[in-house]
């Protein structure tokens, strides 16, 4: 079962007299990084707001924004008198010198920055309560598309996986014949220069045998099988947050494809490594949106 780092969650619903939207996105990322924007009277919360978060959602680049639409009542506001007078007589001269009618002088006031602002507000004990179960219904909505995304990137991850497995299985068949190739190619190369009878063939089979040696893939071919295996053992695992780990086993199952490569001297070999590191290539780009 997997989980991608993509997904979307909404909820709209009541904590007392206020309604809350709360829309929370995320796409993949690193690590747990939260954008946060929230109205001034959960600001006391803002902590434990996103603890929740990330506790539920583990990691990926996420952004949460809560609103409040409504409340049931007015909210009360207070006027700052001192700042008020102090902006008054700057604006009753400015009036005067540009001959303007002064009545309109309050009306401004009331606009500037902080003449006016709504009177500290927060949540009690019983609404915020009742929020957090509303943070934590939008949370659940974002996980459930986070699975249903998570499906899609487990059905590629597995074909990309069986897909390189299937052209092990070609180099595998391949390699018996390569050996034989190595072999009778170093062999028509001594006979051309050298002349058949001018070279030690009891030497000649001892060289060979210490070249196919240094060149044989057959470790690297059992490594990349477990690295596979294990991979895909990994992905049957119920565990929510495993990218990192996968991403860290196609690591390994790229160096063992690299090596097969370097050590092939093979063209038709050579043709199997291109095709598993494209196929690994696609693997790493999903992973990339995996938890």
């Amino acid at each position: 079962m997997l989980k991608s780092m993509t997904g979307f969650g909404r909820v709209e619903k009541n904590a007392g007299d206020k309604t809350f939207l709360i829309d929370i996105k995320s796409l993949n990322g690193k690590q747990f990084d939260l954008q946060l924007r929230m109205p001034a009277l959960l600001k006391p919360f803002e902590f434990d707001i996103r603890k929740l978060l990330s506790e539920n959602l583990n990691r990926g680049t996420v952004d949460c924004f809560i609103s409040l639409k409504e409340t049931g009542a007015a909210k009360p506001v207070t006027i700052n008198t001192d700042l008020a007078k102090a902006y008054f007589k700057p604006l009753q001269e400015l009036s005067a010198a540009l001959n303007l009618d002064p009545s309109h002088i309050l009306s401004t006031l009331v606009k500037l920055p902080e003449v006016i602002t709504p009177s500290s507000e927060t949540l009690n004990e019983e609404e915020w309560d009742t929020f957090q179960n509303i943070i934590k219904e939008a949370i659940a909505d974002l996980n459930l598309h986070r699975l249903e995304e998570g499906k899609s990137l487990e059905d590629d991850l597995r074909l990309r996986i069986a897909n390189i497995l299937a052209q092990q299985e070609e180099v595998i068949k391949l390699e018996p014949l390569r050996q034989q190739k190595i072999r009778d190619g170093l062999t028509k190369l001594l006979e051309e220069n050298v002349g058949k009878e001018n070279f030690d063939k009891n030497r000649l089979e001892q060289e060979l045998i210490y070249y196919i040696e240094k060149i044989d893939i057959s470790e690297e071919q059992v490594r990349l099988k477990n690295h596979c295996d294990y991979f895909v053992s990994l992905l049957n695992e119920q565990d929510d947050a495993k990218g990192k780990k996968l991403s860290f086993i196609l690591q390994e199952i790229g160096r063992e494809i690299n090596t097969t490569g370097s050590k092939a001297y093979d063209s038709t070999i050579q043709k199997c490594v291109v095709q598993m590191k494209d196929e690994l290539e696609k693997a790493k780009e999903q992973v990339l949106n995996v938890l």
